[in-house]
């Protein structure tokens, strides 16, 4: 059913708060700062979901993120902890005590590389099973909360607005990382 025929949902803390900003900001467009607000406020839930996500897996978002960066990376799931940290934008210093900690709880492994001169780390097959179980459990709660909130034509309609934003926004600043960068180490 397309949005205006769905019953109206519970109002969202935006909404609650919207009418008392635009008072405040005279000349500000509600309606855009109403969207703003709101992708925000989503992008900020979905980072404490992936937290809580994370917890249950026993791992810091941190952790998680380093472990995706090598599934990303495809077999054999390794790369230089210099490319993780840069694809991470983190510092050589965080990379490192995040990778001992990975190393320490069996998640990674160093492997010798084929020119001597580093030391990547490579997913393990307990880091691979944990980081399937952890990201299985985000999608799958995931995947519910889209579908509680907006049908499958909805979801479709979403998609092709965000992408409109999205894409203009890249054509204005250049793209935003392609993925989540955790705050904690």
């Amino acid at each position: 059913m397309p949005v205006s025929e769905q019953p109206p949902g519970p109002q969202d803390s935006v909404e609650a708060e919207l009418s008392r900003w635009t008072a405040d900001m005279p000349g500000v467009d509600a309606p855009t700062e109403a969207a703003r607000q709101r992708i925000g406020r989503m992008a900020r839930l979905f980072d404490r979901l992936l937290t809580q996500v994370a917890a249950d897996n026993e791992l810091t978002a941190g952790d998680w993120a380093t472990l995706s960066a090598l599934q990303r990376s495809g077999p054999p799931y390794q790369a230089s902890p210099t490319a993780l940290y840069q694809q991470l934008g983190l510092t050589s210093g965080t990379m490192s005590v995040r990778l001992a900690r990975l190393s320490q709880a069996g998640l990674i492994e160093s492997v010798a590389s084929a020119d001597g001169r580093g030391k990547p780390v490579q997913l393990t097959p307990l880091g691979q099973e944990r980081w399937r179980a952890a990201t299985q459990q985000r999608t799958a709660r995931e995947h519910r909360l889209f579908a509680e909130a907006l049908s499958p034509v909805d979801l479709e309609e979403l998609n092709q607005l965000l992408g409109r934003l999205l894409g203009r926004l890249e054509d204005e600043f250049g793209q935003a990382t392609r993925h989540d960068v955790p705050k904690d180490a």
